[in-house]
C-alpha cells in the first residue's frame, strides 16, 4: 500500500506519547509498505536533518514542508491567544496549522501519490481536495475536546476558567466537523471510541491500543532504590504539569511528613523554568531532564506516581512501567483506556486519598511486586507495537478494500478479529 502520513512535527527522537506511538507504529509498517511522512520540522537544523536522516534509513520517504511552529510564550503568544477569542478555529489547532503542509497534502492527492492518507494531528484532516480518489484516516491519539472539558474543571482561576470553556466549545465543533470528514478514525482505546462515536456521529471507528517495545523494554533491569516515586511524561505538557504541581505542593509533602527519606523523580523533555526553580527549592526533589533513555529511571525506582486530572487516551508511561515491573499507583484519569484492575495490577486512587496510598506502596514493597507482576505479564502479552502494527495494517486493508457504502456504516470496530463489528446505539 501507498500510505501518506502527515503530522504536526518529526516523531524522532521519540521523547513524548504521540511521537512513541508515531514512530513504532510506522517504523514496523514501513518494512511491509511504502510510506511518506509529511510534517513540520524540528526548531533546529541539525535536529531536523537527524530526524530525517533516521526515518529514510528505515525506509520511510521524509517531506518537511515547514519549519517548526511558534514558540507558547512571551507577549506575542499572549495576543495571539487574546486574537483568537473571536475565531471559531480552537488556538490549539490554529497555531499547529500548517499552510505548507497543507499545501503538499494536496499536491501529493492530486499526482495520485498514494492510496491513503493517516492525519496524525487533526488539524490537517481538511486538507484533502474535493473528489481526491484515495481513503483518509485520522489518528485520534486523545479526544481533544475531553481534554479541553478538564482543563476547563481543574482550572481554579474564574477568567482563565472562562477561556477555557470557550476553547472546550470550539473544540468540541470543530473535531466533530473533521473528525466526520475522514472515512476512519482510530482511537487508542475502547472508552476514547465509544465517546468519539457518541459525541461526533462518526461513520466508523476502529481501536488500535497503544504499546511498548517488548524487547527494549525487557532488558531494563536493577536494584530498585527504597521510597523513590517517580513521576515521568512530557514537563512541557499541561496536563503533566498539573500533576506535577500537585505532587509538589500537596502530595509530596505530605508524604515527607511521614518518610522525610522519600525522594521524588521527575523525568523528562523540556522542563519549565518554573519547575526548574521548584525542583532546586523543595527537599527530595530531583529533576531528570531529557534524558537519553527512561529505562534507568523505570528500573529504579520503588513506585511510578500518575497523579492525572486531565488526560485522554491511555498512557504510555504507565504500560512502560508495567514492562519493566515498576509498581504503579494513578488516578482513574490517569490509567483510563487501559485494561487494568486496581488492587490486581496497580493502586487506583483520586487525589485525596493518593498520598496515602504512596505511602502504603513505600511500606509495602513485596505487595506492590506482586501486582507490578501481573501488570508486567499482560502489558507485554497484550500491548506489543508489533501485535498492534498488525492490527493497524488490518485497517488500512479493510479501509481499502471498502466501496462507498460500506464506508458510510456507522460501527466501532474492536480489537483484533477485526472482522468482529459492534453496532453503536445512539
Amino acid at each position: 500500500m501507498r500510505v501518506v502520513i502527515v503530522n504536526e512535527s518529526l516523531p524522532y527522537p521519540a521523547d513524548a506519547g504521540n511521537r512513541i506511538r508515531t514512530l513504532n507504529l510506522m517504523l514496523r509498517l514501513a518494512a511491509r509498505h511504502e510510506i511518506v511522512y509529511v510534517c513540520r520540522g524540528h526548531d533546529d537544523a541539525p535536529g531536523t536533518a537527524a530526524a530525517t536522516e533516521y526515518l529514510q534509513d528505515h525506509h520511510i520517504k521524509v517531506v518537511v514542508a515547514d519549519r517548526a511552529s511558534q514558540r507558547k510564550r512571551g507577549v506575542r503568544f499572549c495576543a495571539r491567544l487574546a486574537a483568537n477569542v473571536f475565531s471559531s478555529v480552537p488556538y490549539a489547532a490554529a497555531s499547529h496549522n500548517s499552510f505548507a503542509v497543507r499545501t503538499m497534502v494536496q499536491t501529493l492527492a492530486r499526482e495520485q501519490r498514494a492510496d491513503l492518507f493517516q492525519f496524525e494531528w487533526l488539524a490537517y484532516a481538511d486538507a484533502l481536495p474535493p473528489g481526491a480518489k484515495c481513503r483518509s484516516l485520522v489518528m485520534a491519539h486523545n479526544i481533544e475536546s475531553l481534554i479541553w472539558q478538564r482543563y476547563c474543571e481543574n482550572e481554579p482561576n474564574a477568567l482563565r476558567r472562562l477561556y477555557l470553556r470557550q476553547q472546550w466549545r470550539k473544540f468540541m465543533s470543530y473535531e466533530r466537523s473533521l473528525l466526520r470528514r475522514a472515512d476512519g478514525v482510530v482511537c487508542v482505546s475502547r472508552e476514547d471510541a465509544r465517546l468519539a462515536s457518541e459525541l461526533f456521529d462518526l461513520r466508523q471507528t476502529w481501536v488500535v491500543e497503544n504499546g511498548i517495545d517488548r524487547p527494549f523494554f525487557e532488558q531494563a533491569k536493577g536494584p530498585r532504590e527504597e521510597q523513590t516515586i517517580l513521576f515521568l511524561g512530557s514537563l512541557d505538557w499541561r496536563p503533566n504539569q498539573d500533576a506535577i504541581r500537585l505532587l509538589l505542593t500537596q502530595l509530596f509533602p505530605e508524604l515527607r511528613r511521614q518518610r522525610p527519606q522519600a525522594k521524588l523523580w521527575l523525568v523528562g523533555r523540556k522542563p519549565p523554568d518554573w519547575l526548574r526553580r521548584a525542583a532546586i527549592e523543595s527537599p527530595g526533589v530531583h529533576l531528570f531532564a531529557d534524558v537519553p533513555d527512561v529505562r534507568p529511571y523505570l528500573a529504579s525506582a520503588t513506585v511510578m506516581a500518575v497523579p492525572l486530572r486531565i488526560g485522554g487516551g491511555s498512557r504510555l508511561k504507565i504500560l512502560e512501567a508495567m514492562a519493566c515491573g515498576l509498581p504503579v499507583v494513578s488516578t482513574e484519569v490517569g490509567c483510563e483506556g487501559l485494561t487494568v484492575q486496581s488492587g490486581r495490577d496497580l493502586l487506583v486512587r483520586e487525589v485525596p486519598r493518593f498520598a496515602p496510598a504512596l505511602l502504603w506502596a513505600i511500606g509495602n514493597p513485596g505487595a506492590m511486586q506482586q501486582m507490578a507482576q501481573t501488570a508486567k505479564r499482560l502489558a507485554l502479552q497484550q500491548y506489543d507495537w508489533d501485535v498492534l502494527a498488525d492490527r493497524l495494517e488490518c485497517v488500512w486493508e479493510k479501509l481499502l478494500r471498502q466501496d462507498a457504502d460500506e464506508v458510510g456504516q456507522k460501527v466501532i470496530r474492536m480489537d483484533v478479529p477485526l472482522d468482529v463489528a459492534v453496532d453503536v446505539d445512539t
